[in-house]
C-alpha cells in the first residue's frame, strides 16, 4: 500500500486508491483507455510506461494500484478471470518435480486446473483438510513449494487459521496462497496474516454487479510481484481496459455491500436454522460452526455465502434450487442479486468421485442485498 493510503480507512481507499483525478480534463473517474498501442517518444521513449496494452494500460494500472491498496500488498496484478491469476500464480511459483498442498473443499475450476491441467507437466498435488493445522503439515513433502487455501471455502464454508498456516508454511520454505473470494479484502486480509500470495475472483464480490469477468493476484514481496509481471506479460491472459473499469467501480462501492450482504446472510441462516426440512446450515457467523472462533478473529464478518443440506438428499436439494423464484438459479456469486445453485451438479461437478467431492443434498446461497424479508420469504417457499 502507498504511503498516501497507509492511514486512511478502508472505505476511503476503495474510493481513491488508483483513482487520480484526469490530468487533461478533471475527470474524477479514470478513462477507460480502450488502445492496444502508444506513440514513442523516439525509439525506447516509452511515455509514461506504455507501449502495448499486453504490458500495461492505464485503466488496469488503476485497478491494480487500488487492488494492492486494498490488501494492504505492494504489487497487485489484474487478468482476465480467476483461474488466468491462479495459472500465471502456478506457473510462476512452480515447477516439474514441485508438490502442493490443496484444501479438501475448494472451487471446481481450481481442483480442475490442479487434477487435469498443471499435473500434466510434472507437478504433484495432495489433499489435505486445511481447517486443520497439524494434517497441512502431514500433507507436506520435502518437494512442497505452495500450500493452497480457500477460507471461508467453497461450497462448504470451512475456516481455515491463516496465521497459523503461514507459520507451517515459512518453516517449510513453501509459499501459502490464500483465496480470498468469499470473504472480499473488506471482512479479511490475508497479507497482514502472514499470507504470500492473495487471489481472486473479482467476477464475484469486487466487482458485484454480474456484469464482468476478472481475476487478481496481490502480494508483498516485490521480488515475487516482479516475476508475476513477467509472466503475466508473456502469457497474456490480462484485463481488458472495459474490465478493469466495471471491477474498479464495482469497489467503490465493496465496503457497503459486504455489510449488507453480511446482515442479510445472518437473517438468512436464521431461518434456515429453524426451518424442518434443513437437516445443517453451514455459515461461520453461527457460533456452533467448528471455525466460528477463528472466522471472528480474522473476518471483520461473515460474508455473504451460506450453504445448507435439505432433508431428501440429491434430488430434494435439486427440488429447492428449481422451485426458487427470487433467488436465481445460477453459478457465480457475489453479486448485488441472490443467487442459488447445486454444487454438486453445477459448479463442483468437477470434483466427483475425487476427496473433494460435495454432498449431493447440499444448496448453496450467494445471498445477494434485496430486502431479507423477501429472500426469507422466498426459501421458505422453495423448500416448502
Amino acid at each position: 500500500m502507498s504511503d498516501s493510503h497507509s492511514t486512511q480507512s478502508f472505505e476511503t481507499v476503495a474510493i481513491h486508491a488508483g483513482n487520480t483525478a484526469d490530468p487533461l480534463t478533471g475527470a474524477v473517474v479514470p478513462p477507460i483507455y480502450q488502445v492496444s498501442t502508444y506513440k514513442q517518444d523516439g525509439v525506447g521513449g516509452l511515455r509514461g510506461g506504455y507501449e502495448y496494452s499486453r504490458s500495461a494500460n492505464p485503466t488496469r494500472t488503476a485497478l491494480e494500484e487500488n487492488l494492492a491498496a486494498l490488501e494492504g500488498g505492494s504489487r497487485g496484478l489484474a487478468f482476465a478471470s480467476g483461474l488466468a491469476a491462479e495459472d500465471c500464480l502456478l506457473r510462476t511459483l512452480l515447477t516439474p518435480g514441485d508438490h502442493v498442498v490443496i484444501p479438501n473443499d475448494a472451487y471446481g475450476g481450481t481442483f480442475r486446473l490442479f487434477d487435469k491441467v498443471v499435473s500434466r507437466w510434472g507437478v504433484e498435488w495432495s489433499v489435505a483438510d486445511t481447517s486443520d493445522p497439524e494434517a497441512v503439515r502431514a500433507a507436506l513433502t520435502d518437494r512442497t513449494k505452495a500450500i493452497w487455501v480457500e477460507t471461508p471455502s467453497n461450497p462448504l464454508l470451512g475456516i481455515t487459521d491463516i496465521a497459523a498456516v503461514a507459520q507451517i508454511a515459512r518453516e517449510a520454505g513453501a509459499r501459502l496462497v490464500v483465496d480470498n473470494t468469499f470473504a472480499s479484502p473488506y471482512l479479511q486480509q490475508p497479507l497482514a496474516l502472514g499470507a504470500d500470495v492473495v487471489v481472486h475472483s473479482m467476477t464475484k464480490y469486487m466487482g458485484g454487479h454480474s456484469d464482468v469477468v476478472g481475476g487478481a493476484l496481490v502480494v508483498n514481496d516485490a521480488g515475487l510481484g516482479e516475476e508475476l509481471a513477467y509472466h503475466q506479460n508473456a502469457m497474456g491472459a490480462v484485463a481488458g481496459p472495459f474490465d478493469a473499469w466495471l471491477v474498479l467501480r464495482g469497489i467503490k462501492t465493496l465496503a457497503v455491500r459486504m455489510d449488507r450482504h453480511s446482515e442479510n446472510a445472518t437473517k438468512v441462516t436464521e431461518m434456515l436454522t429453524r426451518h424442518a426440512r434443513v437437516t445443517r446450515v453451514l455459515y461461520p457467523g453461527l457460533p456452533e460452526h467448528p471455525g466460528h472462533e477463528i472466522a471472528a478473529k480474522q473476518m471483520k464478518a461473515f460474508g455473504g455465502m451460506v450453504s445448507f443440506l435439505v432433508d431428501g438428499g440429491e434430488e430434494a436439494a435439486v427440488e429447492v434450487c428449481n422451485r426458487a423464484k427470487l433467488f436465481t438459479l445460477g453459478e457465480s456469486l457475489g453479486g448485488v442479486e441472490s443467487l442459488i445453485e447445486h454444487p454438486g451438479r453445477m459448479t463442483h461437478a468437477s470434483v466427483a468421485g475425487s476427496a473433494l467431492e460435495v454432498p449431493g443434498a447440499l444448496v448453496r446461497l450467494s445471498v445477494g442485498i434485496e430486502s431479507a424479508d423477501d429472500l426469507i420469504a422466498d426459501l421458505q417457499q422453495a423448500l416448502g
